[in-house]
């Protein structure tokens, strides 16, 4: 089963891909992870991404995809893998499944977990970090015994620079003008799996296992 997952900044992707993993026995393939991983490797592919990438330039659709099939290859695909942060665009996506029907394969479902923009920014805002042990907190759903103060080292607690409405909100903005035309895109293909992602962890799960089974 190759599963696309789809999730707006805040939406708890993070969470329920590890619990596909688990359940499912299939790796989670992050672009920026393989990206990494083939320019340590110095394969073909990261070769030429390192070659942008020391110019401090992009890397091209093309490379990313070449990357996506070296991993794709690997035995623990077999069964097959949950694409994370890829495709973003449109044209990464027709990119993709050019690739994939040259490899006699194709992406089975996209799950795309779904949560209103005033519930992101609620969820996105209310993080906490603490500065010495890098603990994390929520103000509203994990908060700390004493406001402020981190419950397992007693550091101080900080809202990152990125989590502020406005820097939030933008964040929103960019990855809704990316990722709404995708979703048109594989809705053509019968392929979008909508899951509602506000509740329990547990029962979010339960969604998504419902619709892949």
């Amino acid at each position: 089963m190759n599963i696309i997952l789809l999730g707006p900044p805040g939406a708890g992707k993070g969470t329920q891909a590890k619990m596909l993993v688990e359940r499912y026995g299939i790796p989670q393939i992050s672009t920026g992870d393989i990206l990494r991983a083939a320019v340590k490797e110095g394969t073909k592919m990261g070769k030429e991404a390192k070659s942008y990438m020391d110019k401090g330039e992009l890397v091209p659709d093309k490379v990313v995809i070449g990357i996506v099939e070296e991993r794709i290859q690997q035995p623990d695909c077999d069964k097959g893998y949950m694409l994370d942060g890829f495709p973003r665009t449109v044209p990464q996506a027709e990119a993709l499944d050019g690739m994939l029907n040259n490899l006699s394969s194709q992406i089975d479902h996209v799950v795309s977990i779904e949560v209103d923009n005033q519930e992101l920014v609620k969820r996105l805002t209310g993080r906490r970090t603490c500065r010495d042990c890098g603990a994390g907190f929520h103000v509203m759903f994990d908060p700390p015994k004493q406001e402020g103060v981190c419950d397992k080292c007693g550091g101080e607690l900080y809202q990152r620079d990125d989590d502020n409405v406005e820097t939030v909100t933008s964040r929103l903005e960019v990855y809704e003008a990316q990722t709404l035309p995708l979703i048109d895109y594989y809705q053509a293909q019968d392929k979008v799996r909508s899951i509602d992602g506000v509740g329990e962890i547990k029962g979010i799960f339960g969604r998504i296992t419902q619709v892949l089974s």
